[in-house]
């Protein structure tokens, strides 16, 4: 969109309320709401706020920061529309006051990434699966885990009695400009899953952070808690965030795909697969980034927890999903819904091209049941296992040879800081679990 085009609907829909959005180095979404008179200034990329205020940004001595919208994100909130009055935002880039762009802001990071991997004659797509709870809420309002349905996978009404939130959810979507592609009931009670079409990988961390602020959104106006928390419930599956990911070289031609191989896979798409194995244990603290997210990654619950890759099976890190031609893809199945997309598409398109710049070869697909294989077996096939736990995989993270690289120096370091500390907190609370184990015997 252009400026014009955005003060010609804000005219036309009476948009009288203006959110700039930006994203914290954890993933989390930020606003600044503003009234009609200051939309144009915001619109110049002339609005201020202290960046010492938000955790990982700056210190209070360089605070001073601006948001640069990005016109192309701009949409009405569909939601928002009260008595003919209407909101609308657009995302923003985060600015120092010297005009540069700021190196913390996972946004200005993706840019720089992708522009590097361009300049290596690459574009990525992107296309995210993010799995979801709805559940009920306490006559306090606090969220519980407590599930209104009692459905399971592709279950249909009236098992599905969340059936309504969910639609309203893709209604919403649509309103905003998503294409839906599908949406089903996923295997745990309260578990759900909608598909949008895939993107460039900027556009898709944009589509994925806001489909996240909606669907919260839209569960909170049914009296419903949302939550994206990988693992709520112990013994049932958790939420992931399968990435679907293709290279296209720049005249539009899919990267992956070449129809003289047996899997019509390029050589791209082998080394691409390479990189992303061989540096899978150091990108997990980036797509896995809770201490709850690891108790997702356990077998048995059909998330991946060895590196490997197939074309057919479900229990490998990477999956070659049937399509090909131009919808030929890898699917990197370890993150989940809570890692910060900006990050993570950084690191995984990294980890990829790592392989692609030194021409690595993937080790054999498998196609056996990893669960089933012992861990004698799986090192013979030269398998390797992602981290057990928050610590090892912030360790992982630090020894990784593209990671500063990657994230740069500024969101390397705050956000191992930030991750060692929650880890402390995790380590050094007294759980009810060691209440329930231990208080009555020892």
């Amino acid at each position: 969109m252009t400026r014009e085009e955005i003060m010609k609907t804000i005219k036309e829909q009476n948009i009288r309320y203006f959110r700039l959005q930006f994203v914290d180095i954890f993933g989390l979404m930020k606003n600044v709401a503003l009234p009609l008179s200051q939309i144009e200034k915001a619109l110049d990329g002339d609005m201020m706020f202290d960046g010492s205020s938000i955790d990982g940004f700056a210190r209070i001595n360089e605070s001073d920061m601006y948001l640069k919208p990005d016109y192309d994100t701009f949409t009405v909130l569909p939601w928002r529309n009260k008595q003919g009055v209407a909101a609308a935002r657009i995302i923003c880039d985060v600015y120092k006051s010297n005009g540069k762009p700021f190196e913390g802001c996972p946004r200005v990071n993706l840019k720089r990434v992708l522009a590097e991997a361009r300049e290596m004659g690459f574009t990525m797509n992107v296309g995210t699966e993010s799995e979801f709870f709805l559940f009920e809420k306490d006559a306090n309002g606090a969220p519980t885990t407590r599930t209104n349905d009692v459905a399971g996978y592709f279950s249909l009404d009236p098992e599905d009695t969340a059936n309504d939130c969910r639609r309203e959810i893709i209604e919403t979507l649509e309103m905003m400009g998503f294409e839906i592609e599908a949406s089903h009931h996923e295997v745990a009670e309260g578990q759900h899953e909608i598909n949008f079409k895939y993107a460039d990988a900027l556009a898709a961390a944009d589509n994925t952070v806001t489909f996240k602020w909606v669907v919260k959104t839209i569960a909170k106006n049914y009296g419903l808690h949302a939550t994206f928390m990988p693992k709520p419930i112990f013994g049932i599956n958790g939420s992931g965030m399968h990435t679907n990911q293709s290279l296209f070289h720049l005249d539009g031609t899919n990267a992956f795909y070449d129809d003289a191989d047996s899997l019509q896979l390029s050589e791209v798409a082998y080394q691409y697969i390479a990189g992303a194995l061989k540096n899978a244990r150091g990108f997990a603290a980036i797509t896995n980034p809770l201490v709850n997210s690891y108790k997702r990654l356990v077998p048995g619950y059909e998330a991946p927890v060895y590196a490997a890759w197939s074309a057919s099976n479900r229990s490998v890190l990477i999956r070659i999903p049937a399509a090909r031609g131009m919808s030929t893809r890898t699917e990197i199945r370890c993150p989940d819904p809570t890692c910060n997309p900006y990050l993570a598409f950084a690191m995984m398109l990294n980890s990829g091209l790592d392989g692609v710049k030194n021409k690595l070869q993937p080790p054999p697909s498998v196609n056996k049941d990893l669960f089933e294989m012992t861990s004698a077996q799986m090192s013979e096939e030269g398998i390797t296992v992602l981290p057990a736990n928050l610590m090892e995989a912030i360790e992982e993270l630090r020894a990784n040879p593209i990671a500063r690289e990657t994230l740069g120096n500024h969101i390397f370091e705050k956000f191992i800081e930030a991750k060692i500390k929650e880890w402390d907190a995790f380590r050094t609370n007294v759980s009810q679990w060691e209440l329930d184990e231990y208080l009555a015997i020892y």
